[in-house]
């Protein structure tokens, strides 16, 4: 039986309403209400939390091998990094996915622009592992010490498969939860954390591979085997409720996904750029060896603490267009904002701080002392990630995504000039700089990104009005 696809929905199909697509896989038939946003949050968020827990254990293990300052340095400082800039463009087909997904024909159009994308980046990610383009472009921009260099080339040439899986399995997700299976994605994040964590047992294992060649094989691996445990759970979809679902007045082409996809494209293209920035902001900065090698384990708590207010966004995007949902979406962000940026402040003020930088990431004491210094910095980055995932979810759901990316513009400027200033006045310590420049760019992203909100409820009571 195909499913419903709401009247009014589709009579203002490609008018660049703030209602445009249909609510046609979650029909508004009661309010929402808490346990609603908790049901569709909690599976996108234990996959976040599995997947941002991948850095820590890639940390914990690199950190017992030898010559581990210099393999941590590369992985962070130069691998990391680049790998992360090369796939920014096709991070957001996660939410353009889940936005768009609801035909046959949009989703095999986008399931063809997906393939383009992710082979032309993945030809870029060659080009800047396997060519002089390595030394003209990476080493100069970021300026590592030199004793990171080669490890970091051969650990950028082993996360080549990187892009293609991830391009591939952000777009199934965003089919799965476009049609409320969510559950599957972190499922696909399980089978990712089980495979990096066994190709990591089996390299370290081994005792013949650098730390660099460890991360790098784990981390290729996971990605491969979520991007195909994602195609395997999204053959219940494509076999059933997406071959069911209407045909849109207004198909999908290419200005019109260009029109949309564009500036979401951007924005993690922008927000991504602050990493070999920061990179190379350490290398220009006092004590760069043992900043760049303690950065990966510390922003890989960071991201952690914050990896559900991540999951907030495609939540927000799939739910918005339910009756009553604008307050209890608010709601739920104010206590997953506390909660997050109060679990980062418990581990910053109590001995949690030594049992896992010392004890489960075996820094050395010199190491985990700068972290104690630095840490308290970072506390508001969860909530503020949480408030980031919220309106930029608001923004998405009425295709205004031109804010997204005006707003990540800010958050460069910003994050750049403090940057800037830190290296021109060579602060210590370099790892409260980065974390500044994070924080209080994502401060003014999303102060950005509340005023453009802000716009869009003005125009749409105007417009009910």
């Amino acid at each position: 039986m195909a499913i419903r696809v709401d009247a009014e929905t589709r009579s203002t199909a490609g008018q660049g309403t703030a209602v445009e697509h249909a609510e046609s896989v979650t029909p508004s038939v009661a309010d929402l209400c808490l346990a609603d946003v908790f049901r569709a949050w909690w599976p996108l968020a234990a996959s976040w939390l599995l997947m941002a827990s991948e850095p820590t254990l890639i940390g914990a293990f690199v950190s017992r091998l030898p010559n581990a300052d210099i393999h941590l340095a590369a992985w962070g400082g130069i691998v990391f990094p680049v790998a992360l800039l090369v796939e920014a463009p096709i991070i957001m087909m996660l939410a353009a996915s889940t936005a768009l997904s609801r035909d046959w024909q949009s989703f095999v159009w986008l399931r063809r622009a997906t393939t383009m994308l992710g082979f032309a980046l993945t030809v870029v990610h060659a080009l800047l592992a396997f060519t002089p383009l390595y030394e003209r472009v990476v080493v100069a921009a970021i300026g590592p010490p030199e004793e990171i260099v080669e490890a970091g080339r051969l650990g950028l040439r082993l996360l080549l498969p990187w892009t293609w899986a991830i391009a591939d399995r952000r777009f199934h997700q965003g089919l799965l939860i476009a049609f409320g299976r969510s559950r599957s994605v972190g499922l696909g994040t399980a089978v990712r954390l089980a495979v990096t964590i066994s190709a990591l047992f089996a390299c370290f294992a081994s005792g013949a591979l650098p730390g660099i060649a460890v991360a790098g094989i784990a981390v290729s691996c996971g990605v491969i085997g979520e991007m195909v445990a994602a195609r395997v759970s999204s053959r219940a979809v494509t076999r059933g409720p997406l071959k069911d679902a209407l045909p849109p007045l207004d198909p999908l082409r290419l200005g019109r996904f260009v029109g949309f996809y564009l500036p979401l494209a951007l924005t993690p293209l922008l927000t991504l750029a602050t990493q070999p920035i920061g990179s190379a902001s350490l290398s220009r900065m006092p004590d760069s060896l043992r900043a760049l090698a303690i950065w990966p384990i510390l922003n890989g708590l960071v991201f952690l603490s914050g990896a559900a207010g991540v999951a907030h966004n495609e939540v927000v995007v799939h739910l918005a267009g339910r009756a009553g949902a604008r307050p209890v979406l608010r709601r739920f962000l104010v206590l997953l904002a506390a909660a997050s940026s109060a679990l980062l402040l418990l581990v910053a003020t109590t001995p949690l701080l030594d049992a896992y930088f010392g004890g489960f990431s075996d820094l050395r004491d010199d190491q985990v002392d700068v972290v104690r210094r630095v840490l308290w910095v970072a506390v508001p980055m969860p909530a503020l990630t949480a408030l980031r995932s919220h309106l930029q979810g608001l923004l998405v759901h009425a295709r205004r995504t031109r804010g997204v990316t005006e707003a990540v513009v800010v958050f460069l400027v910003v994050a750049i000039a403090v940057l800037v200033s830190g290296v021109a006045q060579q602060w210590e310590p370099s790892l409260a700089v980065i974390l500044a420049a994070l924080v209080l760019g994502s401060a003014a992203q999303c102060a950005w990104l509340a005023w453009r909100v802000r716009g869009l409820t003005r125009a749409l009571h105007s417009s009910a009005a």
